[in-house]
Parts: C-alpha cells; sequence; structure tokens
C-alpha cells in the first residue's frame, strides 16, 4: 500500500519538484505547524522567494479562497521572520478542480499555477521565465522505487553539505583580532598614564579637525585606539569584545579588522566634519561599523538570525544613537560616520557564498563615492 501511494503520479511529480528546487535552485524546506499536502520552500536570493507545491485537491472557489487567506497569512509571517518588505510567491497547484472560476493570476505577490501533468509546465509563462530549465530536469532515467531512492538521496547529500556550511559559518572560533585590538587599546591607555605621558598623547594624536586639516592625517586612525577614562575605556572594550568576536567570526579576520579600520577612520572624519574645534577619542565610530556590519550580515542570514537582529541589534543601535543625541560629551557624530561606512563596507567586502559580484561592485562604487565625499568635506568645507 506504501509503495502505491508513493509511485502515485501525484506524489511522484511532488517528489519531482522537490529534487529540482532544493538542488537545482537552492530553495530549503520551511517548517509550519499544522500544514497538510503542501510543501513551502523558500530561497530569499530568487524572485520568487517562497514556492509552495500544493498537492491538495480544491474543489471550488470556496476553497481556494481559503487557500489564498492562509497563505497571505503565513508570507506575512515569514515577512516579519527574514525583514522582508515583499516576499513573491509561487503556488504550484496540482489538483486545482474545474469548478475554481477565480482568476487564479490576480493575486498581488502570489502567481498561481494550475497543473495535470508534467507536459503543463510548458504552457506557464511564469515558468518558462523564472525557471526555463524546469521541464527538462523533470526528465529521469529511474522509475518507481529507484526514482524515489535517487531523489531522496540526492536531497539528504544536498541537505548534508548545506549544513555543513552553515556549520562553518556560525561556529565559535577564536577571535584573535579582537583580542588584540582590545589589547592595544588597554596598552595605549595603561602605559601612558603609569608615565605620566596621558595628556600629551591625547593632545598629539586625537581627532582634533584643524591639525588634521593642517597635514596630521595619522590623527584619523591614532584617536580611535584612545580613550578619555577607564570607563569609557571599559565600555568599549567590552562592546568590542560582545560585538567584534561575532563579526570576526561571521565575516573571517581580514574583512573584519578592514571593516573596523574603516568605520574608525569614517567616524573620525565625520568629528572633523560635524564636530568644529573639539577633539575626539575612542573606539565606538568602528565599533558602530561593526554594528553596521553585523546588520548586513544577519540580512543575508536572516532566515537564522532574522529574530535577534530585529529584536536586538536594531534596537540596540537606535538606543545608542538616541542616547548619544541626548547625552552631552558623546561624539554622536562619529558613531553615525562609522555605522555608514562600516555598512558600506560590509556591502563592498561581501558575505562568502551570499553575496553576489553584482552586490560587492555596486558596495565597492558607494563606498568610494562616499568616502571621497566625506573626505572632501573635511578638508575643504566647513559646516
Amino acid at each position: 500500500m506504501e509503495n502505491e501511494i508513493l509511485m502515485d503520479d501525484k506524489n511522484v511529480l511532488v517528489m519531482k519538484l522537490l529534487h529540482y528546487f532544493i538542488i537545482d535552485k537552492n530553495y530549503n524546506p520551511i517548517i509550519l505547524q499544522g500544514v497538510e499536502n503542501e510543501i513551502w520552500l523558500e530561497n530569499l536570493e530568487e524572485d520568487y522567494k517562497v514556492v509552495r507545491i500544493v498537492s491538495s485537491y480544491i474543489h471550488n472557489d470556496e476553497q481556494f479562497n481559503f487557500d489564498m487567506f492562509k497563505t497571505k497569512r503565513i508570507v506575512k509571517k515569514i515577512k516579519k521572520k527574514t525583514l522582508s518588505f515583499n516576499i513573491n510567491t509561487l503556488s504550484i497547484f496540482l489538483d486545482l478542480g474545474d469548478n475554481v472560476s477565480q482568476d487564479i493570476h490576480a493575486i498581488p505577490n502570489v502567481e498561481c499555477v494550475k497543473i495535470n501533468t508534467e507536459s503543463d509546465f510548458k504552457k506557464s509563462e511564469v515558468i518558462k521565465k523564472e525557471f526555463p530549465d524546469l521541464t527538462k530536469k523533470l526528465k529521469y532515467s529511474e522509475e518507481g522505487i529507484d526514482l524515489f531512492a535517487k531523489i531522496t538521496s540526492d536531497i539528504n547529500e544536498h541537505n548534508k553539505k548545506d549544513a555543513k556550511k552553515i556549520n562553518a559559518v556560525f561556529k565559535n572560533k577564536f577571535p584573535m583580532i579582537t583580542y588584540w585590538l582590545i589589547a592595544v587599546n588597554v596598552i595605549l591607555y595603561v602605559i601612558p598614564i603609569l608615565f605620566g605621558q596621558y595628556n600629551d598623547l591625547i593632545n598629539n594624536y586625537s581627532v582634533w579637525g584643524p591639525a588634521i586639516r593642517e597635514g596630521q592625517y595619522y590623527r584619523l586612525l591614532t584617536g580611535i585606539f584612545l580613550h578619555g577614562g577607564i570607563l569609557h575605556l571599559l565600555f568599549n572594550c567590552y562592546a568590542l569584545y560582545v560585538i567584534g568576536a561575532q563579526v570576526e567570526n561571521f565575516l573571517g579576520r581580514i574583512k573584519f579588522i578592514i571593516i573596523y579600520l574603516v568605520s574608525g577612520i569614517t567616524g573620525a572624519l565625520f568629528s572633523v566634519i560635524f564636530g568644529g574645534n573639539f577633539a575626539s577619542i575612542g573606539a565606538s565610530g568602528a565599533i558602530f561599523g561593526l554594528l553596521g556590519a553585523l546588520v548586513y550580515f544577519g540580512y543575508h542570514y536572516r532566515v537564522y538570525l532574522g529574530t535577534v537582529i530585529k529584536s536586538q541589534i536594531i534596537p540596540l543601535i537606535v538606543l545608542n544613537l538616541l542616547l548619544g543625541f541626548c547625552v552631552s560629551g558623546i561624539d554622536n557624530f562619529a558613531h553615525v560616520g562609522g555605522l555608514i561606512g562600516g555598512t558600506l563596507m560590509s556591502i563592498a567586502l561581501g558575505v562568502k557564498d551570499k553575496s553576489s559580484w553584482f552586490e560587492r561592485i555596486n558596495g565597492w562604487i558607494i563606498t568610494i563615492i562616499f568616502l571621497v565625499f566625506t573626505i572632501y568635506m573635511a578638508f575643504f568645507y566647513t559646516i
């Protein structure tokens, strides 16, 4: 009896579609509670981010309208989870009755395709445009149990490879660069104090617009390693320990240090532009850049981190920016500059196995334009 169910034409087509979308198009199954006789697949990099394979029999308009209502409700939840403004959904109906008189193409952001046999895919304009190789990929030399075994084996192997990639990304690694940066910050605070040279260090190496415009460009970098007091140092070192370790773990050491330094420098440039004649010190601009990098990384891995990014990281950024504008003595311009610089640099460097070349090239273009404009404003224009 089990074999009869598995070898049913509709079930065979479902298996073939699963093989195509998972193996060839890198879609991942979505686990939904209480949903029967339909499979939801997700790939946020595709034009159709969600594909539904519906094998249940839909007899009339009332059932179809309820299906659309349920689909919209589930898609709305997926949008919230993945921080997506719009999710185009493709519903493939394998058993849509002739009594359904509704126009199945008239639903915004939900494209419906009625399929009775494999040959029907050739008639669908959506399939021909978005998945032109689907019909060819549905052809197999295997039949029956052999076909089921092949598809199951391929999907299991694909899932294992995906699991290894995800584990490699999220596996805890030793954050060596983060610890080095913390050590540098601590050394540049403790040693000068012990030798009574800290005030001279601040005067000669802080971010100070007039001196930088006169040619002391090194201040744009040195100022981000200096701190105004023990609490300032401890707060920034703790933030760097928590946030930096995560960014270094997710993006790798080289990208991490590039983002950190670029964020610190763009934060310093914003201090020069908007800070007037006041000196600025501290790693917070660079740390805000790391927060921007974390948001960008979380966007690409929003299936796994969407809730964390939305409920923790973004509120943390907003709260600290508001606090910076409300409390005197905080160089919030450095925070804003670092946040923008870190986010743009993250786009330019990209996320491994996620960012496209087109996205990275655009990231480099925007980052260079931003840096050139910021440098021009810092050195040739006074607010």
